[in-house]
């Protein structure tokens, strides 16, 4: 399978199986399509002459055959075969997602969460449930030592004793099993202190902070319950801590050979140039279509990591992305591609989350058909102790797969997320950034069509539009 698109001046061709990408003259470019549609050399040449010379017609037929022989061009997809084989492996789980808090001090008019509530009811989560939580993610990650845990909410710092606690006892039982944890935490801001901020620098391996770009976009989708907007806020604390984060990046002793390659490899790494990771991620809506300027804004106030994320909403509500509206969102992501490069050239550059690509490595095989691993190896605990696949199904009773006293339950459950994949979704079995998206949210799919083995439509307009962006940046960039 290839993908061909032309993006910023540049005909770029995607082989989809192999991952190779050509930048191709118009000549190649139209032979590769020819070719693609099953047509035979003589048949290509009748057809080209009369717009190009018929000797660099045959050159680059000739280009073409060795480029398939190499196996960089219409390869055959060979991960299919492997279908069998990770369908019938033996999961672990090596992430939780702690909802160390279901309440918030925000009111945003787009949480899923229901400012903390869930579908449920308001709680915090107590350290006893924390810690058999910490316990039940040991006792169930097999022989792997890495483990993550994720502090989210509702806003994580309204229950932040517990946090402190729990980071605490983590690190007394990794000494204990051989283990380190990974802890992360997604805060909105409202609570950050000098106390906080050192203690999420010290203990944190990433920190998200949420912040939606433009003041006017940011408090009119992430006020306060009283209606107040929250920007003016959070905004110095979030540029503090970030200069607390690199200061203290610059101040620890590395490895300079390892941390140079671990850095190359991760964008945010080399940032923050400890290992230590953090973005600010917002969310356009309907209300925001020109978000381009939301991510550019964050960028002049300084921030080098940036998502900016569309929403995902019920198509009754005012702020929801509709399919009119994705003309002129591809249009914001062509722009924002295009500055991107401009900055980088320039020595100013920064990321964004979906135009991350990696383009000579990135995750194994199993990760490309399956994608995030909900319902398998991450898995979400509400402040009661309740399992669900991941934090989007908290609240759907029918995916409640047990509790951390009992363990996981409903293994039936995990059967199903286990043999959800990019081949058992038809509308992923042809789409040329299947091994980009892996398939998509599960989540999502759930909340639109009712099945996890469906896909949620608009979800895939956008991510083959970041895809082709993303590429476009890389290949800008190699050709500067």
């Amino acid at each position: 399978m290839i993908h061909q698109y032309k993006n910023n001046g540049y005909n770029i061709v995607l082989d989809v199986n192999s991952g190779a990408i050509h930048l191709v003259d118009d000549l190649t470019y139209d032979v590769i399509a020819l070719l693609d549609q099953g047509k035979s050399r003589d048949e290509i040449s009748d057809e080209l002459v009369s717009r190009y010379p018929a000797q660099e017609i045959m050159e680059s037929l000739d280009e073409c055959a060795q480029l398939t022989e190499f196996g960089v061009l219409f390869t055959e997809d060979i991960y299919e075969k492997a279908i069998t084989d990770y369908k019938a492996r033996k999961t672990v789980v090596k992430a939780l997602c702690l909802h160390i808090a279901h309440d918030c001090n925000l009111a945003c008019r787009y949480c899923f969460a229901e400012e903390g509530e869930y579908h449920g009811r308001r709680a915090l989560m107590s350290f006893e449930v924390g810690k058999k939580a910490l316990d039940f993610l040991i006792a169930n990650s097999g022989s792997r030592r890495n483990l993550e845990v994720d502090f989210f909410g509702g806003e994580p710092l309204m229950n932040w004793q517990v946090v402190k606690d729990l980071v605490a006892y983590g690190r007394e039982q990794e000494k204990i099993y051989n283990k380190n944890f990974r802890f992360t935490m997604t805060t909105n801001g409202v609570l950050l202190n000098d106390e906080i901020m050192e203690f999420l620098n010290r203990e944190m391996a990433n920190v998200v902070l949420s912040i939606d770009g433009r003041p006017e976009v940011h408090d009119y989708m992430r006020p306060f319950r009283n209606g107040k907007g929250s920007y003016d806020l959070i905004m110095p604390k979030f540029k503090h801590f970030v200069e607390l984060r690199m200061q203290a990046a610059s101040e620890e002793k590395t490895d300079g050979e390892g941390e140079a390659l671990a850095a190359s490899m991760d964008p945010h790494r080399a940032a923050s140039g400890n290992g230590k990771t953090w973005y600010v991620r917002g969310t356009f809506t309907h209300n925001n279509l020109d978000f381009c300027n939301d991510v550019l804004h964050l960028a002049d106030e300084g921030f080098r990591q940036i998502s900016v994320e569309p929403v995902v909403a019920d198509p009754s509500e005012d702020y929801a992305i509709r399919e009119e509206d994705l003309p002129q969102i591809f249009s914001e992501y062509d722009r924002l591609a295009k500055e991107m490069v401009r900055r980088e050239k320039e020595g100013n550059g920064f990321t964004f989350f979906h135009f991350m690509i990696d383009l000579t490595g990135g995750p194994c095989v199993y990760k490309r058909l399956s994608g995030c691993g909900s319902g398998t190896e991450y898995l979400a605990v509400t402040p009661w102790g309740d399992l669900y696949p991941c934090h989007q199904f908290v609240g759907h009773e029918e995916y409640l797969m047990g509790n951390v006293d009992e363990g996981v339950t409903r293994p039936d459950i995990v059967d199903q997320f286990k043999a959800c994949n990019v081949y058992t979704k038809e509308k992923c079995k042809n789409c040329f950034a299947k091994f980009y998206c892996s398939g998509g949210c599960a989540a999502n799919s759930y909340n639109f069509h009712g099945t996890i083995q469906d896909a949620y439509d608009i979800g895939c307009e956008l991510q083959r539009k970041r895809v082709e962006c993303a590429i476009m940046i890389k290949a800008a960039l190699a050709d500067a």
